[in-house]
């Protein structure tokens, strides 16, 4: 399905988001902290414009696809930047070899939401960060009801204007839907093994980020606690 959508991809984020994708890149890369010499994995990349956010900190990036699709368009785009076809359930890296590591809007995708959570942690260094951005959902009304007939009902539409297969963002709307919300995905990051998982929602509610640093570390003192931050914009 990712192979199908690769060359529209990038244009597609842009139109479904209002231009939003290039805010949200800098917020990840901002809550990595990320600094000189350190070495990032940017899992389902995709076409790597996250990646070419993260190296823009002064990191080095490994960005990671599934898609075989969407890392020819990226290394197209990016040629200078490393590209790896791999897993999220089998991250074909080593333990503990990452700083800092991420996935934006691709966990909803995997086949194993937890058994990628128990990866990522696998393969960062204790006192590693994670940022996670993904699809959320307004807890008030009317925003929540606003939501819901966007995802449902504009953005297909969209799909079918700006997307090379539309019928892919068909199953993006439902993945959307079934996502569970920040709090629950708190919990299951904790439940992975991360420590000082904290989350926070953007534009209204609608995406969530939430970050944890990897156990073993001075001031990690619990997988299991969870904090929620105000809500940003």
């Amino acid at each position: 399905m990712f192979d199908a959508v690769a060359d529209t991809y990038d244009r597609m984020n842009a139109v479904m988001t209002g231009g939003q994708e290039r805010r949200w890149r800098r917020v990840v890369a901002e809550a990595l902290e990320l600094k000189d010499g350190d070495l990032a994995l940017d899992l389902a990349a995709g076409t790597g414009a996250s990646s070419a956010s993260l190296g823009a900190r002064g990191a080095s990036v490994i960005a990671c696809d599934f898609s075989e699709g969407m890392l020819k368009v990226g290394h197209a785009r990016h040629p200078a930047m490393r590209f790896v076809a791999g897993d999220a359930l089998q991250l074909p890296f080593r333990d503990g070899r990452f700083d800092a590591v991420t996935i934006s809007f691709g966990l909803r995708n995997v086949a194993d939401v937890d058994a990628a959570l128990r990866e990522l942690a696998r393969v960062t260094a204790p006192g590693g960060r994670l940022a996670i951005l993904e699809t959320s959902a307004p807890r008030r009304q009317p925003l929540r009801a606003g939501h819901h007939f966007y995802v449902r009902r504009v953005m297909p539409r969209l799909a079918r204007l700006v997307a090379s297969n539309s019928e892919a963002y068909d199953y993006l709307a439902e993945s959307v839907d079934a996502w569970p919300g920040p709090a629950e995905l708190a919990d299951r990051i904790a439940a992975a093994g991360w420590g000082c998982v904290r989350w926070r929602q953007l534009m209204l509610g609608a995406v969530a980020l939430h970050c944890a640093v990897a156990v073993g570390t001075p001031g990690v003192t619990s997988a299991g606690a969870t904090t929620r931050a105000g809500e940003g914009r």
